[in-house]
Order: structure tokens, then sequence, then C-alpha cells
């Protein structure tokens, strides 16, 4: 059996359904700071859960013994809308390939988030949703 690369959790999502107030819970219960993304960026709310810190194959921003995250817009008529993680991975497609040889699902192809990486979510053998990214370096 060949030797698998561990890969670490990277970021966490959420759905919310009132960006602005969402924003406020986090930033007032447990300190986070966000950063509103636009409409090309899906309306999103990029949390940061810590400070900055070094971290091998991370992104610069990420802490070190901490994972940052965001939430999303939830749209009632999408499927799997609730809180997921995202994996660290050198090669979205071979772990793609991974993940299905394992019995899970990817859900469609990788997308590229400009300035972050490749990005793909797969469901697992349990019926969680959880996602992949591929770290530009």
């Amino acid at each position: 059996m060949p030797t698998v690369p561990m890969c670490s959790v990277v970021h966490f999502e959420m759905p919310y359904k009132d960006r602005d107030r969402a924003a406020r819970f986090y930033a007032a219960a447990f300190g986070w700071t966000h950063e509103k993304l636009g409409p090309e960026m899906g309306d999103y709310l990029l949390v940061t859960t810590a400070a900055p810190g070094e971290r091998p194959n991370m992104p610069p921003h990420a802490a070190l013994g901490a994972i940052n995250g965001g939430l999303f817009p939830f749209k009632a008529d999408w499927p799997m809308q609730h809180p997921s993680v995202v994996m660290g991975v050198d090669d979205i497609e071979a772990a793609m390939v991974r993940v299905t040889a394992a019995g899970g699902e990817v859900l469609g192809e990788p997308m590229a988030i400009p300035g972050v990486g490749r990005y793909v979510s797969f469901v697992d053998t349990e019926g969680n949703r959880n996602s992949m990214m591929e770290p530009l370096m």
C-alpha cells in the first residue's frame, strides 16, 4: 500500500444567514476579526481566529496551532450547508483520486480562488461534506 501524506486541517467553513450579524457575534463572543469579501468572491466572510505566525506549507496569515476560516452565504437550494473543515493538500488531483478510492465522492472540479489556491469539496463515507485546498506557495 502506498504511503499517503498526512494532510492537516487548514481552514473551516460555516454558512451564514445574515453576514453582519454573524460577524458581530463571532467578534463579540470570541474576538475574531473578519474581512468581508465582495460578490466576486461569493460574499465570503473571511475570519481570523488567532494572530499570524509561521507555519510550514500554510498561508502566511495562519497562526501556529490555529485554524482560521470563513462563512459563506446560506442558500436554501444548495445541498449540505453546515460547518465543515478544509484539508491542505500538496496535489489536489492526487488527493481527489485518494478520496474516490477510499469510498468518498468528489463534488465537481477544483476551482481557483485568486491569491489563495485551488479548492474542491467532497463527501466522505459518513455523508459529511468537507473540502480540500491546494494552497499557492
